[in-house]
């Protein structure tokens, strides 16, 4: 079994997270890309991962700078802009850095946050940080989109940790991996509003070879 955790989060699985089909369909490019018409270029994704919402923004003709603090996110990224035309490689820059502190020569017309990022700063110290950094990025007029999850009370309080729980659909990666994930919660901290996750990917290779890969975090 692999576990990984802190900003070596998705080392297990970053090859494997844009074919997660929550992940996939997730409907909120659109939304994204809107935005960034409306305020101009450049825009700051921070949490930029492997290029879900970056590469349609610089698809749609504006700059953009993506940051994560994961290298091997950042990997999967870069393997997918060599499949892009030039033109749209030389509108994105990737960095790798914690958003908690980070300093760029530039300022941003619009600033995003997309899927929750965010919500792995579990201090309001780091939160604080991170806000305030972002704070010294943003143009005059700029725009800060920050995407926070709405959880549902009912399970919060759930008595289900330790258990492994999950209907999403097996999926199938294109060399031929067969994927089920599951997720558990292993701790939860009321009095903090904080969560220990892990989520479990049950890989079968085509040589019948399993694995079960775990990726933990706050």
């Amino acid at each position: 079994m692999a576990t990984a955790a802190g900003n070596q989060e998705y080392a297990c699985i970053a090859d494997l997270y844009d074919h997660v089909v929550p992940y996939r369909t997730r409907p909120d490019i659109e939304f994204y890309l809107a935005a960034a018409r409306d305020c101009g270029g450049p825009v700051l994704e921070v949490g930029c991962g492997t290029g879900r919402i970056l590469l349609p923004t610089a698809r749609a003709g504006l700059d953009i700078v993506g940051l994560d603090s994961s290298p091997h996110m950042l990997q999967v990224c870069r393997q997918r802009l060599l499949d892009e035309p030039a033109a749209v490689r030389a509108r994105v820059r990737l960095i790798e850095a914690d958003m908690r502190s980070f300093a760029l020569a530039q300022r941003f017309n619009l600033i995003t946050l997309p899927f929750r990022p965010f919500q792995h700063l579990i201090t309001v110290a780091d939160q604080m940080s991170c806000l305030q950094t972002i704070h010294r990025h943003l143009a005059a007029e700029g725009r800060l989109i920050l995407d926070l999850f709405n959880p549902s009370l009912a399970a919060l309080v759930r008595d289900d940790v330790g258990q492994e729980i999950g209907d999403e659909p097996e999926f199938t990666t294109p060399d031929g991996r067969r994927v089920i994930r599951r997720h558990k919660i292993v701790a939860r901290d009321h009095a903090n509003q904080v969560n220990q996750v892990e989520l479990i990917y049950y890989v079968t290779h085509p040589e019948g070879r399993e694995e079960r890969l775990v990726q933990a975090f706050p």
